[in-house]
């Protein structure tokens, strides 16, 4: 899990930065209406709206643009009819990228997508050819400042809860369990005095590949650029790239 944790705090990280996005908004807003239409307008008892409205909180949407989308969803007004898919494919030096779309229009997302893999040296693939490298999990972001972030301290409230293991993610504890135990285990954290950044649910790869030189720059351009499409939510990989290259291209 060491490589995922890397991964995931730069994930993390960026989300952060992308938060402050008026894209970030649009996406979550989409999110929110695709989970309320399917599962009802309560958070209480529909999980993935719940998640949704939690993302869209770390994002500083306006709690009316929050409540107008739940309300777009549920049917009390207008809007698109957005329709859920999962791409799939290869970056470059063979890296599976699986990716959580929702589109009100397949048929233009799909070749906008593939472009945007060709263009980096990779190419969008059949469905199901990466999804059986990635596992499900409930994903928790811990703060470690303050008192009581300790590992030991964030291990046993979490694993008391249900989580399977806990990670090192920078200036985070990263927090797996099994997708239903998400919501137990971010209750008993913020029930421990811990502050709670982030949770939901992901994918995680079952190993990572290293990847390095120029293949580590087209793939970070890959991720950049899916993640900047619109039709794009999420964006699951399973690569670890060295530290100092890391730094390097960050740069």
């Amino acid at each position: 899990m060491a490589g995922h944790s890397k991964w995931a705090n730069i994930k993390h990280k960026k989300a952060r930065q992308d938060a402050k996005k008026g894209k970030m908004w649009s996406k979550c807003s989409r999110a929110i209406i695709v989970a309320a239409k399917a599962g009802g307008p309560d958070p209480a008892a529909n999980l993935t709206l719940r998640y949704a409205i939690d993302e869209a909180k770390a994002a500083n949407m306006p709690k009316d643009t929050i409540e107008n989308a739940i309300k777009k969803g549920s049917g009390a007004a207008g809007g698109a009819d957005y329709e859920r898919v999962v791409y799939e494919g290869y970056g470059p030096g063979g890296v599976a990228v699986m990716l959580d779309i929702l589109t009100d229009n397949r048929n233009r997302t799909a070749p906008e997508v593939r472009k945007l893999f060709e263009k980096c040296g990779g190419n969008l693939g059949a469905s199901g050819c990466v999804s059986y490298l990635f596992q499900p999990k409930g994903e928790v972001f811990v703060t470690k400042t303050g008192p009581g972030t300790e590992e030991e301290a964030v291990m046993e409230a979490a694993l008391e809860a249900g989580a399977e293991d806990v990670a090192d993610a920078g200036e985070s504890w990263q927090v797996l369990s099994e997708p239903n135990d998400c919501l137990a285990v971010r209750e008993a954290l913020e029930a421990a005095g811990m502050t709670v950044e982030s949770a939901h649910v992901t994918m995680v790869p079952d190993n990572t590949i290293n990847v390095t030189g120029r293949d580590a720059e087209k793939l970070l351009t890959l991720i950049d650029g899916l993640e900047d499409h619109d039709d794009v939510q999420k964006v699951y990989a399973n690569f670890e790239i060295p530290d100092d290259q890391m730094a390097a291209l960050e740069g």
